[in-house]
């Protein structure tokens, strides 16, 4: 499953499918300078925290190797420029973070090598980077496919899957993984707004692996669950806090009081890269506004009136109180918590 690749190295450079055209076309762009990458997670060509992260580790590599022939001063300067460039792309998604302290490390254990070196060095971590979340994805879909029974109707929200992600998912992940193990698995999507990740990459996703899925209006969530017809919602995450708050794409916290309204479990699949130790809660975690634009239209279409003023707040925090558990490569935390969390890191 999962034949597409959201992000691929070929011949030298970084090509990501542009998540800004799906579900219309299937476009790779190609990037070959860690300013393009950043301008690209900018612009949402990619999007999803740890396929973010995987982009700016490789945006790192891409300027080391385009810096490689000049002296070690250029060398060192042009990183520095690009750690900079990189880190202020997003702010909300902690696993660029995590990738750029990450590629940093690396350059540091290469200090006193030559540039070339350090260039070949940095682009053999961001590669690491990429296959090991895709590994771990995996892992944490074995995981979480445990809990879901065979006839399971799960809800989603916002894209979790492949397309997040350098391959398999996280909440998509563990759909798939329990579709694989043999299980009939029905998911109710989200449309996700106001930029439509539900209706435009989920839908696509699971439409590519053939598994059954109905688009919803984010509205009609509450209403389905009124009528018994969802046993369980799975969502990522761009950031979970030290206490087990989650930040994840506005319109979670809704689905998170819904479900708790409803006895419905609430699970948050996520890679430990996600898991921010140095925030303490939810309340720390800085939350992206973006443009009025994404609110007042979509595409080439306007539905609001000129003038008219708009919010676009695209994360909102859900409380640890709310998450019946977190799926992670460790397995399973129910009701997690400060300790429960650092433990994950013991």
């Amino acid at each position: 499953m999962a034949s597409f690749e959201s992000l691929r190295w070929r011949d030298g450079q970084l090509e990501l499918l542009d998540q800004r055209e799906l579900p219309g076309k299937t476009i790779y762009l190609r990037f070959d300078s860690a300013r393009a990458v950043a301008e690209a997670i900018r612009a949402m060509v990619v999007r999803g925290a740890p396929a973010i992260g995987c982009c700016a580790a490789y945006g790192i590599a891409l300027e080391a190797l385009r810096l490689q022939s000049e002296d070690g001063a250029a060398f060192k300067g042009g990183l520095e420029r690009a750690y900079t460039e990189l880190g202020s792309s997003r702010p909300t998604a902690v696993n660029l973070f995590w990738a750029l302290g990450r590629m940093r490390g690396k350059q540091k254990a290469l200090d006193g090598a030559d540039q070339r070196t350090t260039a070949a060095g940095l682009l053999k971590e961001a590669h690491d980077i990429r296959t090991e979340d895709e590994r771990l994805n995996r892992i944490m879909g074995e995981h979480g496919a445990a809990l879901l029974t065979d006839g399971a109707r799960v809800l989603t929200h916002c894209n979790a899957g492949a397309l997040a992600t350098a391959g398999h998912g996280t909440a998509l992940g563990v759909i798939r993984s329990a579709v694989a193990s043999g299980k009939n698995i029905k998911v109710f999507v989200d449309e996700t707004r106001p930029f439509l990740q539900g209706a435009r990459l989920t839908a696509w996703e699971l439409a590519q692996d053939g598994i059954p899925a109905t688009l919803i209006a984010d509205s009609a969530a509450g209403h389905l669950m009124s009528r018994n017809e969802v046993d369980a919602v799975i969502v990522g995450a761009d950031r979970v806090a030290a206490n087990g708050d989650v930040a994840n794409k506005i319109g979670t916290y809704t689905v998170a009081v819904l479900a708790q309204r409803h006895g419905i479990p609430f699970y948050v699949a996520c890679p430990l890269s996600t898991v921010d130790l140095d925030v303490a809660c939810g309340a720390d975690i800085p939350i992206e506004e973006r443009g009025a634009h994404e609110v007042t239209g979509h595409g080439d279409v306007r539905w609001a009136p000129d003038g008219i003023a708009a919010r676009n707040p695209v994360f909102d925090v859900t409380p640890a109180a709310l998450v019946t558990a977190l799926m992670t490569e460790k397995g399973v935390t129910y009701a997690p918590d400060r300790g429960k969390i650092k433990k994950l890191f013991g």
